[in-house]
């Protein structure tokens, strides 16, 4: 399985306004592009997650700490945690790379 950033863009500006879509699959593990358009309303997730970010720049909470991120930075979320990007520039975008048994009860993105 193989997937480009510029593939993966072009599948989700072709998916009607989605604003994340799946791209890969395997066992627990499962690989998405996400691109929240002015805010990240995504709640809590029941996988452990890495965010590989792609490009932009802006403010990340993970669990009531705030930090800075940007392109080529690797955040860490585990299951059922509160987390959301924040002042984020516009051409922010994101790998979501959700692996591991179920630990919460909430969706995915």
């Amino acid at each position: 399985m193989r997937s480009t950033v510029t593939d993966a863009l072009q599948k989700l500006a072709g998916s009607d306004g989605a604003l994340f879509i799946k791209l890969m699959e395997h066992g627990s593990m499962s690989v998405e592009i996400y691109r929240p358009a002015k805010t990240d309303r995504q709640t809590p997730h029941l996988q452990d997650e890495l965010y590989v970010i792609i490009s932009g720049k802006g403010e990340f909470l993970n669990d009531g700490e705030r930090s800075a991120f940007g392109p080529g930075d690797v955040l860490f979320v585990p299951a059922s945690v509160e987390h959301r990007f924040e002042n984020f520039t516009e051409d922010f975008a994101t790998w979501v790379i959700f692996y591991g048994p179920d630990g919460g009860e909430n969706t995915k993105l």
